[in-house]
């Protein structure tokens, strides 16, 4: 059993990368992923002590990306060499971003009457500080009590401080990944949003012509009518299937390491065995 979807305190989990590396293997899992958002950190400060205990660790990204004017998910994957020093150069620009979208968001909740600093919230978020972060703080100053009321009252896009993050398109985000041999996959698209299966199917075609390599097929939102409808699009496109249960430590205590929410989750070993015996989209460099 593998799980190719999880997260450390370097983005938005609460384990630190050495506590989900230990966590993965006391639930008998043979590989895992790390998944940061926007950054490799977590996977690097885990890769020395998971090689100490001889354990596989996959180095893996979630990368923000705009598509169709939405926020989509690119799951990208490098297991079989670390990525190129040109996509560390690109990533770090996309940080740029992030950070230039915090400072934004801070001044506007000082605009509304929330009186907190971006340090506070950096002293939690660390290297990739981001929404939920701010949603901690502003809980533990009392300004809301949850971190849906967070999102609701503030963060979320119809909130009272949102700002936009400039976020690469999922075309470039893929020729990026392309060109560091990298192998990307459209997460959870489940959150693609789309209420008919042919709307939501037209999107994955789309990204597919755009140099898509794979699809999260299972995933902790995913019921068994949405694994079985994903299957079908990874095999009429020929995609890579993926997997993972999108772990978050205690900012998601629902979802389990290697299980997901209630054991919806079971990824097997051949998913990543496919992954690395991958050789590229036709077409892309």
């Amino acid at each position: 059993m593998i799980d190719l979807h999880s997260h450390t305190d370097a983005s938005d989990g609460t384990d630190t990368p050495h506590e989900l590396i230990d966590r993965a293997r006391a639930v008998g899992l043979r590989a895992l992923a790390i998944t940061d958002h926007d950054t490799l950190f977590g996977y690097e400060q885990a890769l020395p002590y998971a090689e100490s205990l001889g354990f596989d660790l996959v180095c893996g990204i979630e990368l923000s990306t705009k598509f169709h004017g939405k926020t989509v998910h690119l799951l990208a994957y490098f297991p079989n060499a670390a990525p190129t020093e040109e996509f560390g150069e690109w990533l770090r620009e996309q940080q740029a971003y992030r950070r230039d979208r915090n400072v934004r968001l801070i001044a506007k909740l000082n605009e509304v009457g929330v009186a907190i600093t971006l340090a506070e919230v950096e002293a939690i978020g660390k290297t990739m500080t981001g929404r939920p972060h701010f949603a901690k703080v502003l809980m533990n100053k009392g300004y809301v009590g949850t971190t849906q009321e967070a999102f609701d009252s503030y963060l979320a896009e119809d909130g009272r401080a949102f700002v936009q993050r400039e976020e690469v398109a999922l075309a470039e985000a893929l020729q990026r990944v392309a060109m560091s041999a990298g192998i990307s996959s459209l997460a959870h698209p489940i959150r693609l949003g789309k209420r008919k299966a042919s709307e939501e199917e037209a999107l994955v075609a789309e990204a597919v012509g755009l140099g898509l390599a794979g699809i999260e097929v299972i995933h902790s939102d995913h019921s068994t009518t949405d694994v079985e409808r994903y299957r079908g699009y990874a095999d009429k496109y020929g995609l890579l299937e993926t997997g993972g249960s999108d772990h978050h430590g205690g900012n998601k205590p629902d979802i389990e390491l290697g299980a997901g929410r209630r054991g919806n989750v079971r990824v097997p070993d051949e998913f990543l065995e496919r992954l690395r015996g991958y050789r590229g989209v036709k077409g892309m460099v």
